[in-house]
């Protein structure tokens, strides 16, 4: 694995937006690396993209809305200050969630310990039955850890309010340590982020972030073509090798037999016209790989995953991907690894994360991307 050689400089991570980095800069104003089969990597400026993909390829994009899913409490009965947490909505539950009816009107919550400087450290959420004192005579109470015998995500309760108002009147995105202020909740929306009755992400679907809307006309003009899903994401902040948890997603109709109408043909099946299908993300993936049938069919679906995809478990559906650069811990890195080895060989994840280091590209949610493509 990646983790066993890589180490990032912490200088690496990046602090603030790219448009924030110079005067006359946009969002694209990011490095993009390329790895195309067994090539060496590529490097690119994000603007390039159209030139990078071909007509009849799909771009599957998140349409997830970034939620302002921080927000500020005291733990206590409010006979005194009591400690301050900040609370990190992460996903609601509902009777469908594979987690059972017991958790139906629950959100899943992380608490975290403010640092001083803008951002959290974390800190143990449980025992059962603790209050957290929310700003507008809001109270959360805490009831079951997500995963039993864990301590850092908890089904909770909030009373006196509704969440998706707390967070509206009261939150502010999710930041971590290594960016250097608070952004306004603009600048954590994709260019295809849209409101959603079913809710949104507690962080940034990032890959899309570069994306523009001078951009994307170019991509259309090149005769690119873009299916939207969705994969409403939990909180990141989790520990080495965590597994993600469920999330809910949907795959509508149209993405469904779009992806099914330009994928390369299988035997016994029908040829398609031999685009590629390019995830936006490893939610895109998620969601994608998620409605897929062993025969690697796409069917428009709706609900919640805990699919992890791996190396062994390998891809169905997806023959390319844009994605941020994630940490040598992070769960992520095993879906690169099944995405790379599909589409290369085993050591062109390796290859390409070594020239990132190398020529000082950006880590994180506001830095530089990287595109798998088959040779």
């Amino acid at each position: 694995m990646i983790a066993e050689a890589l180490r990032v400089p912490e200088e690496l991570s990046a602090r603030v937006p790219a448009e924030q980095r110079g005067p006359g800069l946009d969002r694209d104003a990011v490095r993009l690396m390329v790895s195309r089969g067994t090539e060496e990597v590529g490097h690119h400026a994000f603007g390039e993209l159209p030139e990078l993909l071909a007509a009849g390829d799909v771009l599957v994009v998140n349409t997830s809305r970034t939620l302002s899913a921080a927000v500020d409490g005291r733990i206590g009965d409010g006979r005194g200050r009591g400690e301050p947490v900040v609370v990190h909505f992460s996903t609601r539950a509902d009777r469908r969630h594979p987690a059972g009816r017991a958790v139906a009107g629950c959100w899943a919550v992380e608490l975290r310990r403010p640092d001083g400087l803008g951002s959290t450290r974390p800190r143990a959420g449980g025992p059962v039955g603790r209050v957290v004192r929310l700003p507008g005579g809001a109270r959360l109470t805490v009831e079951a850890p997500v995963d039993p015998g864990g301590a850092r995500l908890w089904w909770a309760r909030v009373s006196g309010g509704t969440v998706p108002e707390l967070m509206r009147r009261y939150g502010r995105p999710i930041r971590y340590g290594y960016t250097d202020r608070d952004q306004p909740p603009a600048a954590y929306q994709t260019v295809f982020a849209t409101d959603a009755a079913d809710g949104g992400s507690a962080e940034m679907p990032s890959a899309a972030r570069p994306f523009t809307a001078s951009l994307v006309a170019r991509l259309v003009s090149a005769g690119v073509l873009f299916a939207p899903i969705s994969l409403h994401t939990g909180v990141a902040s989790a520990e080495a090798f965590e597994p993600p948890y469920p999330e809910r997603f949907a795959v509508p109709p149209a993405t469904a037999w779009l992806v099914n109408a330009v994928r390369p043909g299988r035997a016994g099946r029908g040829a398609g016209t031999g685009g590629r299908v390019v995830a936006v993300g490893t939610t895109a993936v998620r969601a994608l790989e998620s409605a897929a049938g062993p025969d690697g069919r796409v069917r428009a679906t709706s609900g919640w995953t805990d699919l992890v995809v791996t190396p062994e478990r390998g891809v169905r559906v997806v023959n390319g991907l844009l994605t941020g650069l994630h940490e040598p811990t992070a769960s992520h890195l095993l879906m690169l690894e099944a995405v790379a080895s599909a589409v290369a060989d085993g050591e062109a994840l390796r290859r390409a994360y070594a020239a990132a280091v190398e020529r000082r590209y950006l880590w994180h949610e506001f830095g530089d991307l990287h595109l798998l493509l088959p040779s």
